[in-house]
Formats: structure tokens, sequence, C-alpha cells
């Protein structure tokens, strides 16, 4: 595996260099693939599956914390996840901020209290608040004039200018897709870096959208949802900048979880489940034990200079 470089409690690149580095890509022209990590040490994997950057879904944080993704989560609750998830590897990682946490000062203070973390960007959705997940119905959006509050309020919160601002629009499943078009247009024009349409439905869908919109763009490429699930390839084809699989990782987990304590109970012994878990080497390879222990015994062994032992 590849492991992170620089000291063992932290990534080995500055904020401000990933920061670089993910505007640099956005506009690469190259897609850039963000998994989902519900936890720092799924990130290491990510990184380690060599993929571009880590995406923290605000669905999964919820879900990880027992809670439905309606708004229940707080600020403190996400950057605290975030920052943490953000210093467990050198890719850069773009954190889902729901609807800014309050008005636009509270917006505001998200991306502040975001960039702190060492998050490398945050995405803001136009739905009211609280939210609801963007593949269930009975959404509701804000008025236009709201979220570009929102968004300017957001934008000029930023201290670093590289800090990703990404604008997510809703309107696709409740105004249609031509006032979702319009919208994201419009958060273009108050500086939004990336744009989001959650829960477009098929490959012509996003293709149209690609065509109307002049900036980056993201496609949500999640499970179980109102989306077609198109390959890397296909959004590449389309000229998509970026793709997240949100909650893919803890789907995945939480399935293996539920088998594997059905087997559990019914069978009394975890011995039949040996070969499909993550063996304690293959673990303790991520989480760099051999260089918290060679840290260790540097410390264990320091002298000053000039004294003797």
């Amino acid at each position: 595996m590849t492991a992170t470089s620089g000291s063992v409690f932290s990534s080995g690149r500055s904020d401000a260099d990933k920061r670089r580095g993910l505007r640099d890509a956005l506009n690469s022209g190259e897609l850039q693939r963000w998994p989902g990590a519900f936890s720092p040490l799924v990130a290491k994997m990510v990184a380690d599956a060599g993929f571009e950057g880590v995406y923290v879904s605000g669905a999964a944080l919820a879900a990880d914390l027992g809670l439905p993704d309606i708004g229940l989560t707080t600020l403190t609750e996400v950057a605290a996840r975030g920052g943490a998830t953000a210093r467990a590897t050198d890719l850069p990682t773009l954190i889902d901020a729901d609807t800014g946490f309050g008005e636009p000062m509270s917006a505001a203070r998200t991306v502040a209290t975001l960039e702190d973390a060492g998050l490398s960007g945050c995405h803001l959705e136009d739905q009211v608040n609280p939210k609801r997940c963007g593949h269930l119905d009975g959404k509701e959006v804000v008025p236009v004039d709201d979220m570009l509050r929102r968004l300017g309020a957001a934008v000029g919160a930023r201290r670093d200018e590289n800090f990703i601002v990404c604008a997510r629009t809703d309107a696709r499943g409740v105004e249609g897709l031509d006032a979702a078009i319009d919208r994201a247009k419009a958060y273009v024009d108050a500086g939004a870096d990336l744009i989001f349409t959650e829960a477009l439905a098929t490959a012509a869908e996003f293709e149209r959208f690609r065509a109307a919109v002049d900036a980056p763009l993201l496609a949500n490429m999640t499970e179980f949802g109102k989306s077609e699930l198109l390959t890397a390839q296909q959004l590449r084809d389309l000229g998509y900048n970026a793709v997240i699989y949100p909650v893919t990782t803890l789907r995945i987990a939480m399935g293996a979880v539920e088998a594997g304590l059905g087997e559990l109970s019914s069978t009394g012994t975890q011995r039949g489940l040996l070969d499909g878990m993550q063996h304690r080497a293959r673990l303790y390879e991520f989480l760099r034990y051999a260089d918290y222990n060679a840290f260790d015994n540097q410390l264990f062994t320091y002298t000053r200079p000039g004294v003797q032992k």
C-alpha cells in the first residue's frame, strides 16, 4: 500500500497544497473520483485504492451516528468528522455541508469552520432548512435569491481562494430540469466553483446539463436512488469533472456487518466469516502501526545532544 508521507499524526500535504491541487484537478479535464468515507480509516483505504479524492457524505455521517439524513447533524459534528478524515490522507476532501446549518451568516461560519478543519471544499444546497435526503420525495427548495445570499456569504467567508465552494441544486425533483439549469447558471454567477445537480435521472439528462452549464460539474452516483448508475467512463465521455459515490462504502460495510452478525448469532462462532474479514496485519498497514512504533522508539531512546546516556 502507499503510506501517507510526513508525520504519522496527520497528512503529509498542507491544507493549502491540497486545495490548490483540487482546483487544478477540477480544471484538468480528467474525471475526479471521490468515494465517500464514513470514517478516517475508510479514507485511508480510498487513498490506497488509487482514487483522486475523498468525499464525506452528510447522509453517511448521519447514518453512522444512528440518525436519518434530515438535517439533524450539527456543524460541530460535521467539522470534527471532516477534519479527522481530511488529516488521514494526502488526498483532498470535499464535505457535505447541507444547507449551511442556518441562515447566510451561518453558511459563512460553516465555510470558515470547515476551512480551519482542513477540508478542501464543501457543498451547500438550495433546500429549505432542515433538508431531506436528495433522492427522496417531499423536498422543498428555497427561492433563488435566498440561495444566492447563502452562496455569497459562503464565498465571501473563505480565506483561501482555492477552497472549493460547490453549489448543489435539488430543483430537478421539485421544479424540473429547466429550472435546475437556470439555478445552476445563477449559482455560477454568484461565485460557485463547482455545480452539483442532485437526482438527475438518465444519461440524457446528465448530457443536457453538461451542454447547458459552463462550469465544472459533479455527478452523484448513489445507489438505490433516482439516478441511473453511469460508469466513470460514461461520465468522462459526457464531460463531467467529478463524481461522488457518497454512501457506497457504508452500504458495503453495513451489508457485511448485518450478514456477519446473523451468522454469528445462528452458528455461535465467527469461524465461517474469517475469509471475508480484513486481517489484523492488513489493518495495521492502514493504521501505520510500524511507523508509530518507530516514532515511539525514537522518543524512548532520545538523548539531548552532548548529554551522555
